[in-house]
């Protein structure tokens, strides 16, 4: 029987078939370097993701009855987003049991948010393969959902333009503005930067493919560099 890895004990789960938990944590750069080693967690990932969507549905459903389906939408999208899974693996310290490459190591990969959210999903594919979905059903709702307080009261399930646009009104009484204030390369591939204004001053700055990815990340700024 293969030896339960020591990690499953900070998760809470007791695997049937330890070997899930390896996968789930081995970056596919692992591979290139451990011949030993044959699946990397792209497809519990992938799994994951389904369930983690599956159970946040089900969750906000129950929790907000009233709440209609396209606000429900969006705070299921600030729940399972890249974000907020870096913020459950870091309380797990899912970084510190990566299996990865020398050179991923090397290069930051233990503490990279993207590295970090998908390993959280590949681990919830493998709980969910190795004991159904009611285990991993509490380790969402343990590590991933407990964020919900969080994410309404500050309106974190908006865009960030409806979010600068809703503070900026309610401290300041006055509506952001965007400006294009550049736009570079050719028509089927410009790249546009635009900036988001209070009365006049700038605020924020951001680039994008379209007008409105600019505005967006114009906003994002704005709201980090004020605080909001």
């Amino acid at each position: 029987m293969t030896k339960q890895p020591i990690f499953s004990e900070a998760l809470g789960v007791d695997f049937k078939n330890p070997a899930l938990l390896v996968t789930a944590l081995t970056h596919r750069s692992y591979l290139n370097e451990n011949r030993t080693i044959k699946e990397h967690n792209e497809r519990l990932e992938f799994l994951g993701d389904a369930v983690l969507e599956l159970v946040s549905t089900e969750f906000l459903f129950h929790k907000m009855p009233d709440m209609p389906e396209g606000t429900l939408t969006s705070i299921r999208a600030a729940l399972v987003r890249k974000d907020n899974l870096d913020k459950a693996a870091r309380k797990l310290d899912v970084g510190s049991h990566l299996l990865l490459s020398r050179g991923e190591d090397a290069g930051g990969g233990r503490t990279n948010p993207y590295l970090l959210a998908n390993a959280v999903e590949a681990i919830i594919g493998a709980i969910y393969l190795d004991q159904g979905i009611a285990p991993a059903k509490k380790f969402i709702e343990l590590h991933v959902l407990t964020t919900l307080d969080e994410i309404l009261a500050g309106h974190l399930y908006q865009d960030g333009k409806s979010r600068l646009q809703e503070i900026a009104q309610d401290k300041h009484k006055i509506t952001p503005t965007y400006q294009v204030l550049d736009s570079v390369g050719p028509d089927h591939e410009k790249t546009f930067t635009v900036g988001v204004y209070f009365t006049g001053e700038q605020q924020g700055q951001g680039s994008g493919k379209s007008k409105q990815s600019a505005e967006l990340k114009a906003a994002e700024d704005a709201l980090e560099k004020l605080g909001w």
